[in-house]
C-alpha cells in the first residue's frame, strides 16, 4: 500500500518516494529502454523482421516511456515550486541577518548610528513584505513569482527589473527612516532635498528603462509566438541559469551581459548608498548609460531571437545498395531545413509530438534511438515514411514542430 500511495508522484517533502525520486526512476528507465532500442535488443519477434515495423514500434515504446518522464517531470516541478517560497523566504531574512553583522563590525570604533538603525529597520519592512509575498504565492514559487514567465522559467528582464525596484524601494525606506528619526528641522530639510530628482536622476532612468524593458519583453515575445516567428516550449520548473542561458540552456551574449553590467551598476549603487544614507544613490551618468547600452542590447537580441522553421528540400532516403528512383509510397522522404526542433524541446515527449503532412495524410516522426540520444528527428533534417493513403501525383509536405509552429508547404512528386 504504501507503494501505492507513494509511486513516485506525491510531494511529501523528504520522502524518498517522492516527486523528486519518481522523476529519477523514470528518467533512469527511459535511458536505459533507449539504449536496449539502440543496440537492437528488446524487440519482439512479430516485429523484427521488418524494418520499417521495428522502427514504429521503438518509436510507440519510446513515447509512451517519455511521455511518464514528462509527467513525473511536472510533477516535480509542482513539489519544486510548492517549497519554493520557504526557501526564499530563507534567504531574505539571511541576508537581514548580514546585514546586521556587517553593521554590528564596521560600527566597532565609529559607533552605531542613526542611518545604521534605519538601514537595519528598512531592511526589516522589506524582508516582512517579501515573506508574506512569498506566503501569499506560496504554490507558485514564492517571492519569485512575478519573475518567472509564462514559459515557466525564470526571465531576465523581470529579475533585473525586479532587483532594481527592491534596490529603490529600499533607499526610500532608509530616507524615511532616517526622516523619522531627525529632531532637527535643518536634518529633515537636507532628507528631503535628498530624494529630488537632481540627486538621483541616474538611479530613477535606470529604473525606469528596466522596468519598461521587462514590459516591452514580455509584449515582443508573445506578438512573436502568435505570428509563429517564434518557438515557445514550457519548462518543467525555472532555474537560476534561465538567467543567462536560452531555453535549449546555451549561455547567451544579450542575457549574460545584461545580468552582469546590470548586477555590477546595482553593487556601485549600493556602496553609495552606504556612504551617502542621506539621499537617493547619484548613480553616475557614465555608468547609468552603460546600463541603458546593455538593456538596448538584450532587446535588440530579443527581436533577433528565433525564426519560422523552414523546409528546404525533400528527398527520397536512400540506403545503400538501393536503386535511383522517384518518390513512391511506402518510401521513406528526408526533410532538410533549419528550425524543426525548438529550442528546449529536445526531450523525447517533445520530439514525439512533431508531424509531418504530406497530403492529407498526418505522419507521426518516428523517433530513432542511437546511444545518448536520437538520429530522428534533428533540427535539420527529418525522416518519415510515405504512407500508402497518399494518392499518386503532386503533394505538399509541412512539417508541425512540437510548439505548434508550421513550416511553408513544400510541393513533391508522388508516383505509384
Amino acid at each position: 500500500m504504501h507503494s501505492g500511495v507513494h509511486g513516485g508522484g506525491c510531494a511529501c517533502g523528504d520522502c524518498p518516494h517522492g516527486a523528486r525520486e519518481g522523476h529519477r526512476r523514470a528518467v533512469a528507465a527511459f535511458l536505459r529502454r533507449r539504449d536496449e532500442f539502440a543496440a537492437g535488443q528488446g524487440l519482439p519477434a512479430a516485429v523484427a523482421h521488418s524494418a520499417s515495423a521495428s522502427r514504429q514500434w521503438v518509436s510507440e515504446e519510446l513515447a509512451q516511456s517519455a511521455e511518464l518522464v514528462a509527467e513525473r517531470g511536472r510533477a516535480e516541478g509542482k513539489a519544486w515550486l510548492a517549497g519554493l517560497w520557504r526557501r526564499t523566504a530563507g534567504v531574505v531574512w539571511a541576508a537581514v541577518v548580514l546585514l546586521l553583522l556587517g553593521q554590528s563590525l564596521t560600527a566597532v570604533g565609529a559607533g552605531w548610528t542613526a542611518a545604521r538603525t534605519a538601514g537595519l529597520a528598512a531592511a526589516l519592512v522589506v524582508a516582512g513584505a517579501l515573506t508574506a509575498a512569498s506566503w501569499f504565492h506560496r504554490a507558485k514559487g514564492g517571492a519569485l513569482a512575478p519573475l518567472i514567465g509564462e514559459d515557466n522559467r525564470l526571465s531576465t528582464s523581470r529579475t533585473v527589473a525586479g532587483a532594481w525596484v527592491l534596490f529603490v524601494a529600499y533607499s526610500v525606506l532608509v530616507l524615511a527612516g532616517r526622516l523619522v528619526g531627525a529632531s532637527r528641522h535643518a536634518d529633515r530639510d537636507a532628507l528631503l532635498s535628498g530624494l529630488e530628482l537632481a540627486r538621483g536622476a541616474g538611479v530613477v532612468t535606470v529604473l525606469a528603462v528596466v522596468c519598461g524593458i521587462a514590459v516591452l519583453v514580455r509584449r515582443v515575445v508573445g506578438l512573436r509566438v502568435l505570428g509563429q516567428r517564434l518557438q515557445k516550449v514550457p519548462a518543467d520548473r525555472p532555474r537560476a541559469a534561465d538567467l543567462l542561458t536560452d531555453d535549449a540552456g546555451r549561455g547567451t551574449f544579450a542575457d549574460i551581459q545584461y545580468v552582469v553590467i546590470s548586477g555590477v551598476a546595482l553593487v556601485f549603487a549600493a556602496v553609495r548608498l552606504a556612504r551617502r544614507p542621506d539621499q537617493l544613490p547619484d548613480l553616475p551618468w557614465g555608468l547609468a548609460v552603460v546600463v541603458l547600452v546593455s538593456a538596448a542590447t538584450y532587446l535588440a537580441g530579443k527581436y533577433a531571437e528565433g525564426g519560422r522553421p523552414v523546409i528546404l528540400s525533400v528527398v527520397r532516403s536512400r540506403e545503400a545498395g538501393d536503386l535511383d528512383g522517384p518518390i513512391r509510397t511506402g518510401d521513406d522522404i528526408e526533410i532538410r531545413g533549419a528550425g524543426f526542433v525548438p529550442p528546449g524541446a529536445q526531450g523525447a515527449d517533445r520530439l514525439a509530438r512533431m508531424v509531418v503532412r504530406v497530403g492529407a495524410v498526418h505522419v507521426h516522426v518516428p523517433l530513432v534511438p542511437v546511444p545518448g540520444g536520437f538520429s530522428n528527428p534533428t533540427d535539420t533534417l527529418l525522416t518519415v515514411p510515405v504512407p500508402a493513403d497518399v494518392e499518386p501525383g503532386r503533394v505538399e509536405v509541412q512539417v508541425v514542430t512540437a510548439a505548434g509552429v508550421e513550416t511553408n508547404r513544400y510541393a513533391v512528386d508522388v508516383t505509384e
